[in-house]
């Protein structure tokens, strides 16, 4: 294995794959928003999984993307 080759094609693939994401969730939230699904304060929860067939048969990343900050205590 050419280890460099491998790591060139590894980031490129995670980059498409970030700026790809960051693209759809902006628009799918754009839309929830504009439709009245979302209303703006909320906290999505979201998983991703990566698959490589024959490789890797599953990789979950969960996390949470907040629309905004959650008020102070000093705010209340």
């Amino acid at each position: 294995m050419d280890q460099d080759v491998f790591n060139l094609d590894l980031r490129k693939f995670l980059k498409r794959f970030g700026v790809t994401a960051q693209r759809e969730i902006e628009q799918a939230v754009a839309d929830a928003l504009k439709s009245g699904t979302l209303k703006g304060e909320e906290t999505l929860v979201v998983k991703a999984t990566l698959t490589i067939p024959g490789v890797l048969d599953e990789l979950r990343i969960d996390g949470e993307i907040g629309l905004a900050r959650p008020a102070s205590r000093a705010d209340s």
